[in-house]
């Protein structure tokens, strides 16, 4: 595995030069760049390509929510969500926005580390306060679901194998390999379960999978 490099965007020069510390002393890791603001994550992404970034929510000129959907829409990368907040709200929008993480600043120091592996390996990461309430969240749904004699009728198990797949990360290409399929067959899968599911988005399959217990949060 070569060398990741990653853009650091938070306007807390403190806060931002702490991150980049961390970083720098991960042995394969590298600094690519550092943002103040929304606008200059955006303009350093497109610029640096980093293979994963550090967004923090709160930041001027734009927030990190919008710069983390303007990102995802040019640059083929990974965003980790920094926040000082946690709420079931907050966690839509970011999975909304595509990012893969969800980071408490008050968990950086013990966890940045294990939260950038995760991405590296094309996972989800939630800080465990926030993976507690992704899980009570879901935990409700399902009750409502069960009530309803809904829950689990949606995908079949084929269905599921390949939400998984692509909620982790991969191409509908490794899908096709991991299966043992065509690519022209898993695309069709991918259409046909983004559809039945009314999912338009990625951020939406990971979202799915979660709630339906199938990727971890």
């Amino acid at each position: 595995m070569g060398t990741l490099r990653l853009l650091v965007a938070d306007d807390h020069e403190l806060v931002r030069k702490g991150l980049c510390a961390v970083i720098q002393s991960h042995s394969g890791w590298v600094v690519a760049g550092e943002a103040s603001d929304g606008r200059e994550a955006v303009e350093k992404a497109q610029q640096l390509r980093p293979d994963v970034i550090v967004m923090d929510i709160s930041m001027p000129s734009l927030n990190g929510l919008e710069a983390t959907r303007q990102i995802l829409k040019r640059v083929s990368t990974k965003v980790l969500i920094l926040t000082m907040y946690e709420s079931d709200p907050l966690i839509r929008e970011v999975l909304d926005a595509g990012a893969q993480g969800y980071l408490l600043k008050t968990d950086a120091g013990s966890d940045l580390v294990t939260a950038v592996e995760a991405l590296q390996r094309n996972k989800t990461y939630f800080t465990p306060k926030v993976a507690q309430m992704v899980l009570d969240g879901y935990l409700k749904r399902r009750a409502k679901l069960e009530e309803s004699g809904e829950e689990g009728s949606r995908l079949t198990p084929r269905q599921r194998e390949i939400v998984q797949l692509l909620a982790e990360g991969k191409s509908s290409k490794e899908v096709a390999v991991a299966l043992g399929l065509s690519v022209k067959t898993a695309e069709t899968h991918r259409a046909n379960i983004m559809q039945r599911l009314n999912c338009h988005s990625v951020a939406d399959l990971v979202r799915y999978a979660i709630r339906n217990n199938i990727v971890a949060p």
